[in-house]
């Protein structure tokens, strides 16, 4: 069937060459100058994509994009705004616009623009997400409405913010976002923000021109560019430099980036999310996140349910995590006694699922036969259902290593005295065989 598509504004000549471009992409067109004209058409009429003007002669671009919403919540509306006027497209997405393309009208970007919009018609979301080798597991009422919202800003191009505590799965849930959209078939490039030295940070985001700096002996794409026609997801956003949440503020309001040691910007097509386990609206009073990028990258939050609040879904959790942590140690998969699977309900879980999987992880080592037991299981003090979780995550990540750096060194120290001799390490580090093996590996040491 022949795409149809109703173009919104008041102005023939931005009508005639809509027509034209979306006309030389097999596109029907339908046109309309005002809301009044755009409302009949709706009402009688069936479209696949509308494309419209913010400013028209009886009414807005934003009650129109309201009343798609409401009275034909299936068709995908994008908005025409004027140069600069990135808090009107914000409160377009808001209001559920697919996207939004700025005058004057850049032809490219547009049929981009066109392509995404379309390809939403094409598969729907819950038949991309049984493709999907990616699974939010758990049936709580918390996880399900975790995934109808992805559902839903899935067939969005509005950047998404995901909040949630360390270890929930935050970058699961962008990349579930990324590939239930338009964007699947594009990369997925994920950017640890915390982890890029400040003085790499803008060569590796904006890229570089060769002899740019001392060492740019190439010329470098940059982060933000590999990710061109998919997604973009930078977690703990919050760590980004001041200077740099400058830059790509401009990188989402002009779609566009200027790599070091170029006089000119680059035109981009990303779709932007971002994450964090801190408060960013709290980083926003202290003058440490700047208000404006805020407010553009946190246009729909998600946020993703700590496991103390969705308890239910321990024992499936249980039940994958177990077979993960087998493969990868190669022993075979343990059943979990009634009485410890209890002790592991009556847990709060600071560290969420990663915790729940280290646990495990220790489990599977310490158990002595083909069944986890209670005393197999190890857990925090403290850190029972009736207490909340104070757990400072960073600090506990900067323990957590250093306690395996001194591990690393027993374990080497024991294997060097013994020849690497396993079973006498083993002896002599007052651990089991299966626990040495399982250690060595867990820590990389062969």
């Amino acid at each position: 069937m022949t795409p149809r598509a109703l173009i919104v504004d008041d102005e023939p000549d931005i009508r005639d060459l809509l027509g034209i471009t979306l006309g030389r992409m097999q596109i029907q067109v339908s046109t309309a100058a005002d809301y009044a004209s755009a409302v009949k058409h709706l009402g009688s009429e069936r479209f696949d994509l509308v494309l419209t003007d913010m400013r028209l002669p009886d009414g807005d671009g934003l009650d129109l994009v309201e009343w798609i919403q409401t009275h034909r919540p299936g068709v995908p509306v994008a908005v025409i705004t004027a140069h600069g006027n990135v808090e009107a497209a914000v409160r377009a997405l808001k209001l559920g616009a697919f996207d939004f393309i700025s005058k004057p009208l850049d032809l490219v970007a547009l049929r981009k623009l066109i392509t995404a919009t379309l390809r939403l018609g094409e598969t729907s979301v819950e038949e991309t997400q049984r493709r999907s080798t990616l699974t939010l597991l758990g049936d709580s009422k918390p996880m399900q409405q975790l995934r109808q919202m992805i559902a839903k800003v899935a067939r969005s191009q509005a950047p998404v913010h995901v909040s949630g505590d360390s270890g929930t799965g935050k970058e699961l849930a962008a990349r579930l976002i990324h590939e239930s959209g338009p964007r699947a078939d594009g990369p997925f490039v994920p950017v640890n923000c915390g982890a890029i030295p400040t003085e790499l940070m803008e060569s590796e985001l904006f890229g570089h021109k060769k002899g740019s700096f001392t060492g740019a002996v190439a010329d470098k794409e940059g982060l933000i560019r590999s990710a061109e026609g998919g997604t973009l997801f930078l977690d703990e956003v919050a760590d980004l430099p001041l200077h740099m949440q400058v830059k790509l503020l401009r990188v989402i309001q002009e779609k566009a980036v200027r790599p070091v040691g170029e006089t000119r910007e680059v035109p981009v097509d990303v779709r932007i999310l971002s994450a964090t386990h801190r408060k960013l609206d709290e980083l926003v009073k202290a003058g440490r996140f700047r208000e404006d990028l805020y407010y553009r990258i946190n246009v729909i939050e998600l946020h993703v349910p700590a496991l103390r609040e969705r308890l239910d879904d321990v024992p499936p959790l249980v039940d994958m995590l177990l077979d993960r942590v087998s493969r990868q140690i190669g022993v075979p998969r343990p059943e979990v006694s009634d009485e410890a699977m209890d002790k592991l309900l009556g847990y709060s879980y600071p560290g969420n699922v990663r915790e729940l999987e280290n646990i495990l992880e220790r489990a599977v080592t310490l158990c002595s036969g083909s069944r986890v037991e209670p005393e197999d299981i190890q857990l925090k003090q403290g850190a029972g259902l009736d207490l909340p979780s104070v757990v400072d995550e960073m600090a506990a990540d900067g323990l957590e290593g250093q306690l395996e750096h001194i591990e690393r060194e027993a374990i080497v120290k024991a294997l060097e005295q013994t020849r690497y001799n396993k079973t006498r390490a083993a002896e002599l580090l007052g651990m089991t065989f299966r626990q040495l093996r399982y250690r060595v590996k867990k820590l990389g040491i062969e």
